[in-house]
């Protein structure tokens, strides 16, 4: 399967990520990637945007002078990152098969991307990915989002908006049996003066913690720290939301 057929589903949702969502949930990231991952940080230091989306993140790292690789599945995506921080670099791969040397200072993936990787064998890979990306000492900093998000939020609740060319609706469901969210999009469009309806499903896997920390420790990273968003880190309206704080270890001939 390509890499274009697998990410399908993402390319008519960046046009509403972009403009609805982005902005705002790059206001929510930064102030915990200002207490968990800045301070440690050289200047000018490299970093790689893992499911970078459309590249709010990225710009406002770039502006505090770091260097950014962002990467995503998505080429929409991408066009979006490309406009919104275009002093970065943006790479159109896979989370899961990336592969890039050991050259960088850390390791970002926000907004609660890695819940789109289905399975843990395949979040596994996503790690051992990122541990091979990053210079010895490297941080490797994200978030996921636990059960209790999922059980807040995802109740079928629905979002939307109506413009004279657009319309979009998102309804959120959560099933707790195999613990899967599911995000329902239906977007109108007007082209060339008829509208077309596109239908997209996009799903998410609810991981708990020890799972996430199993998989971190099985790639190499052995100091982990673990961080409730709301409680420890002041973000408002972020049940669920847990940053993880990963460092590569130093070589024993170090």
């Amino acid at each position: 399967m390509s890499l274009a057929t697998v990410y399908n589903a993402y390319n008519p949702f960046a046009r509403i990520y972009n403009e609805y969502w982005a902005a705002d949930i790059a206001k929510k990231t930064i102030p915990p990637l200002e207490k968990l991952l800045i301070p440690h940080l050289p200047e000018r230091a490299r970093i790689i945007d893992l499911c970078c989306g459309s590249g709010q993140v990225t710009q406002q790292l770039l502006k505090r002078g770091y260097q950014l690789t962002g990467i995503d599945g998505s080429e929409e995506m991408l066009d979006y990152a490309r406009k919104n921080a275009p002093s970065g670099e943006f790479l159109l791969d896979d989370a899961r098969f990336f592969k890039q040397p050991p050259t960088f200072h850390a390791v970002i993936s926000t907004t609660g991307s890695l819940n789109y990787v289905m399975n843990l064998e395949e979040l596994t890979s996503v790690f051992r990915n990122v541990y091979a990306a990053l210079l010895e000492n490297g941080l490797f900093v994200f978030n996921v989002y636990l059960e209790e998000e999922y059980q807040s939020d995802w109740n079928g609740s629905m979002s939307g908006d109506i413009k004279d060319d657009y319309a979009w609706a998102v309804r959120q469901i959560y099933y707790p049996e195999n613990k899967i969210g599911e995000l329902k999009i239906t977007i109108f469009q007007l082209v060339e003066g008829n509208w077309q309806r596109t239908d997209t499903t996009i799903l998410e896997k609810c991981y708990s913690s020890a799972e996430i920390q199993y998989a971190l420790s099985n790639v190499g990273f052995t100091e982990v720290s673990v961080y409730d968003a709301e409680r420890e880190l002041g973000v408002e309206r972020s049940t669920g939301n847990t940053y993880f704080v990963c460092r590569k270890s130093l070589s024993k001939y170090s």
